[in-house]
């Protein structure tokens, strides 16, 4: 019989102090990932070649069409530097305060499948596409000076350049939009909750920050998460009960004495 961990909302503080810490040791871990440049560019040749045999090798077409129209190009740099951050942070923040009884499985989801694509970055360090040698991509931010991105400007040499498999926009976007449509209840919402990784799988495609590949990795590892999660706590996260009732009386056990007096009349 498969026993079921008790879903409970953990202490604010220590999510707070949880959040924050992890946070730092995965960009810590991440970034001290040597970074293997030689071999990161080889794999990116691997990489582009492989999308080549499957028919899919049109990022470089689609990075440079959407490059000429400036305003669109501009948000999608914006959209790549920060949703990933915000959103995250408030799906969990939501799910803390709305789904307290779900929350602390959904949560390992998105924690075990950051901590397993830590492995990915060291195992098979990957240039993005806009570092690649000899071909057409346009380094978006670069060219149009986006403020805020750690891809690309004075702020690339605080962040590994070649850590772009797999791709966390994508395992965490997903994430986020599979909570979002699962647990929330306007239709609007549960929508946006949908559109969200697809705009994301776009964004990264056409900012040249990542291959169709990398995304393919970002949701092995999300699987990878919602299977520790499964293993866990016995059930789906998203099935576990919204909040831990107060336990009632056991069947045939004596009503309280308040209600035992109160005597039937004849």
């Amino acid at each position: 019989m498969t026993r079921l961990r008790a879903a409970r909302r953990p202490s604010i503080w220590f999510e707070i102090v949880l959040i924050a810490v992890s946070y730092a040791v995965y960009s810590l871990i991440r970034n001290a990932v040597p970074e293997q440049r030689a071999q990161a560019l080889d794999n990116a040749d691997w990489i582009w070649k492989a999308e080549q045999f499957l028919g899919i090798a049109v990022e470089d077409t689609v990075n440079r069409a959407v490059n000429s129209v400036t305003w669109l190009i501009l948000t999608m740099n914006y959209y790549y530097a920060t949703l990933h951050f915000i959103v995250t942070i408030a799906v969990l923040v939501w799910l803390y305060r709305r789904h307290p009884g779900r929350y602390a499985a959904t949560r390992l989801v998105i924690f075990a499948t950051t901590g397993i694509a830590l492995l990915g970055y060291y195992l098979f360090p990957l240039a993005p596409p806009r570092l690649m040698r000899g071909e057409s991509f346009i380094d978006t931010v670069q060219v149009h000076q986006t403020v805020g991105s750690m891809a690309s400007g004075n702020l690339a040499d605080m962040s590994n350049q070649y850590a772009a498999m797999p791709s966390m926009h994508i395992g965490w976007s997903v994430w986020c939009g599979i909570t979002i449509a699962a647990l929330a209840t306007p239709l609007w919402v549960r929508l946006l909750g949908v559109l969200y990784p697809v705009g994301t799988l776009i964004v990264i495609v056409c900012t040249a920050n990542h291959f169709w590949l990398d995304a393919v990795g970002g949701v092995v590892c999300l699987g990878f998460g919602f299977a520790l999660s499964y293993g866990w706590y016995g059930k789906l996260s998203y099935r576990l009960p919204r909040q831990i009732k107060a336990p009632g009386p056991a069947p045939g056990t004596h009503r309280p004495d308040a209600l035992a007096g109160r005597s039937a009349t004849p």
